[in-house]
């Protein structure tokens, strides 16, 4: 399974707003600049964020994006739905119904594929601790790891940009 390199920029930028602590909408074109991003297609990123109630968005030249919820209330979960959709990450085939099966009563396949079942438990799990996973949990975490970040953050903001 591969993920979207906008899950990672969405996750990113919810940080980012936070950290900047400003309450006003931030251009997609000044969050991008933060991580030597393209704007356009941030802003193609972040608008599954805006439909999921995670983000607002606000348009004209002093619009930009702001956190519609408090990092304690948004999961990696959150993130991963908003940007990738909600269906599974494993598809069964039943490719066990074809080939040498192919002519066996539809009585036989009734028990679910093991291998269907496998990867559907290890999917619950995996999303049950994306779930779990809080961005503001992620944030001090980060913190932790890089003392100072919050206000290097804001000091960088401050600066006007070209």
């Amino acid at each position: 399974m591969r993920i979207s390199e906008g899950v990672e920029w969405a996750a990113h930028c919810c940080l980012l707003l936070d950290w900047m602590g400003t309450g006003e909408p931030v251009s997609t074109a000044r969050l991008a600049a933060g991580y030597g991003l393209p704007a356009a297609y941030l802003n193609k990123q972040l608008q599954p964020l805006v439909k999921a109630g995670i983000l607002t968005s606000t348009a004209g030249k002093k619009g930009g994006f702001r956190l519609a919820k408090r990092l304690e209330d948004i999961t990696l979960m959150d993130v991963l739905t908003a940007i990738e959709g909600p269906d599974e990450a494993f598809q069964c085939a039943e490719i066990r119904q074809h080939g040498v099966w192919a002519d066996e009563p539809a009585s036989v396949f009734r028990a679910p594929c093991a291998i269907d079942t496998a990867m559907r438990t290890a999917e619950l799990e995996w999303r049950r601790a994306l779930a779990a996973q809080t961005l503001a949990a992620i944030q001090a975490n980060a913190e932790l790891q890089a003392p100072g970040l919050r206000t290097q953050v804001q000091d960088w903001y401050a600066r006007p940009r070209q």
